[in-house]
């Protein structure tokens, strides 16, 4: 089900922040000016530019890329709407180019197999693109595939899958410069393989809201990424069986330069099941995150692993049951330090500090109801 949002209203409890999103604020699905359209009639498609016809047929892929490739040459944003619902073979793209905002009111059915950074949307290179609305189901390698971009919009994403990766924005194709300025609405991802949410190498993204259902890996995962903004993180069962989490860290998330400011700030961890609460790991850090929510995870509850600069929770929280609530260390890294467990409450699962290596490790103010705590 396709729900209408206003996306300035959809304020990141982490500072209050309201999320624009350009063109497509205060739009449903729909609602704004297009350029150029792909519409489904019975089961014929027609691409149009204008009143004039770009493709005519039954393949939705060559609908939508007709309608995209269509719009002249831009240094501001032109709008695309897709309306229907229709299937694209897993190892195939619709490809926006810089200065596009897609709106698709309908569903996008991936089938079949493929191999490689294929995805039903899919941008690389580009600056100033959106995706107002989208639905995928079925089979995708990724939902959506962003890579080496700038200014990228996703509003409103709701992805019921049975295999592959929701959300994947990375740096991998310029590896000398960070993705940049990155806002995202809502994103909803249930049956993914692999995450539902995945950034590496971001410098500036703003999220609102991941909610992940039955994923196997993480609800968010942000990798290399720094000076990010995320209101809440809404995982069950995510990665299952496995030491992902619900909200993970890694990959030396956070650290600009060789230090490790705060500059993580996320509202709220809700975990259910699954894997892990929460994981910081691989010299990651620069963190806060105001409020958890964890119940009952199968692997730790939280676990800090050769992190610095982490707090959790600045306002409060309760952790219930489920694995530990860990600091530990590698060999390989600098051991933990400065890590901030607070304002909990932590019933019917222990608190440990091992191995004793690292500095500056506190525990203030919390509550624990048949837990016990294990401090170097």
């Amino acid at each position: 089900m396709r729900i209408p949002v206003l996306l300035s209203a959809l304020l990141l409890s982490a500072g209050a922040v309201a999320l624009t999103a350009g063109s497509a604020t205060a739009a449903d699905c729909g609602a704004l000016t297009y350029q150029a359209t792909a519409t489904l009639s019975g089961s014929t498609w027609t691409a149009k530019l204008g009143s004039s016809t770009v493709y005519t047929g039954t393949d939705m892929r060559a609908a939508v890329q007709a309608a995209v490739s269509a719009l002249p040459s831009r240094t501001s944003k032109q709008n695309v709407l897709v309306r229907g619902s229709g299937s694209i073979s897993a190892g195939s793209r619709i490809s926006l180019p810089s200065y596009t905002l897609i709106d698709v009111c309908g569903t996008i059915n991936v089938t079949g197999s493929g191999s490689g950074d294929y995805a039903p949307i899919y941008t690389r290179g580009t600056t100033d693109v959106e995706v107002a609305h989208l639905n995928v189901t079925g089979a995708p390698l990724y939902g959506i595939f962003a890579r080496s971009v700038n200014n990228l919009t996703l509003g409103v994403i709701d992805m019921r899958l049975s295999r592959g990766l929701g959300v994947r924005i990375d740096n991998y194709g310029n590896t000398a410069v960070m993705a940049k300025n990155i806002k995202i609405g809502s994103v909803y991802v249930s049956g993914a393989s692999s995450h539902a949410v995945e950034t590496y190498g971001v410098d500036g993204i703003t999220i609102g809201t991941v909610t992940a259902r039955g994923v196997g890996e993480s609800g968010l995962l942000l990798n290399q990424t720094i000076n990010a903004t995320v209101g809440t993180v809404d995982a069950e069962n995510a990665g299952t069986g496995t030491g992902y989490a619900a909200f993970r860290m890694a990959n030396r998330n956070g650290r600009v330069g060789s230090s490790y400011p705060t500059n993580i700030r996320v509202g709220t961890v809700k975990a259910r099941g699954g894997g892990r609460g929460v994981f910081c790991v691989s010299e990651s850090g620069g963190a806060v995150i105001d409020r958890v929510d964890i119940a009952n995870t199968g692997n730790n509850s939280v676990l800090v692993e050769n992190c610095y600069n982490v707090t959790i929770a600045g306002v409060s929280g309760t952790i219930t049951g489920g694995g530990e609530v860990r600091i530990s260390s590698r060999t390989e890294f600098a051991p933990s330090a400065n890590i901030t467990f607070k304002n909990l409450t932590v019933t019917n699962t222990s608190i440990r500090w091992s191995p004793c290596t690292g500095s500056n490790n506190v525990v203030t103010n919390v509550t624990r109801v048949n837990s016990t705590l294990t401090w170097c």
